[in-house]
């Protein structure tokens, strides 16, 4: 995945490395290691092909942010997803297009890695896109698609639009990379949590 616009694709220990996940014991929040756990495109894309869901933010009404969590797909490069075309957030998008995806994987401060890509959404009545949108998110969620699963996938994609995301700007960060000694399996209330579910 490349940004089509000026921005560019880096790390971000700023916006969502070391401050959101708070630094290691013995790490000063303020070093910069932006380089370092940037993540390639083939990683973003293993990130991306890997992860169940992703966060997605526009814009509501009023101004505050909308966020939702959503199945998607990656079609020629782009996040694609599907959605009612009532819903609140093609509503959103139809008004303004900004929108961000976050995709983002691990449980202890050394094997965090994520994706955050800004840029804007084009909301398409396009048959021919929403099909592939529709055969993508089926086989990413369900299974192989065969023509016997086309009743499904056409149900499923009744009153929807299809949806795909221009980025042009990309985050990321994988501390992976850092060469941190392993933290060792999540702990605290969170893991013992009723209904949490693993990764």
């Amino acid at each position: 995945m490349t940004s089509n616009g000026s921005g560019t694709t880096s790390g971000s220990t700023d916006d969502a490395g070391e401050q959101a996940a708070g630094p290691p014991p013995g790490r000063s929040p303020g070093v910069n290691q932006r380089a370092q756990i940037t993540l390639t495109e083939g990683e973003i894309a293993e990130l991306l092909a890997g992860v169940r869901s992703m966060t997605m933010g526009s814009i509501g009404p009023g101004g505050q942010p909308h966020l939702v969590a959503m199945w998607f797909a990656v079609i020629d490069g782009d996040i694609c997803f599907e959605t009612k075309a009532k819903s609140q957030k093609a509503v959103n998008l139809r008004r303004d297009p900004r929108i961000t995806c976050l995709a983002e994987d691990g449980d202890v401060y050394d094997e965090l890695r994520g994706v955050a890509v800004e840029g804007r959404a084009e909301v398409s009545d396009d048959p021919d896109l929403l099909w592939r949108i529709g055969v993508a998110v089926w086989e990413r969620y369900t299974g192989p698609y065969s023509e016997e699963m086309r009743p499904f996938v056409e149900a499923a994609l009744r009153k929807r639009v299809a949806v795909r995301v221009h980025a042009e700007r990309i985050r990321s960060w994988d501390h992976r990379k850092l060469g941190l000694p392993s933290f060792g399996p999540a702990t605290g209330s969170t893991v013992t949590a009723p209904g949490r579910r693993p990764r």
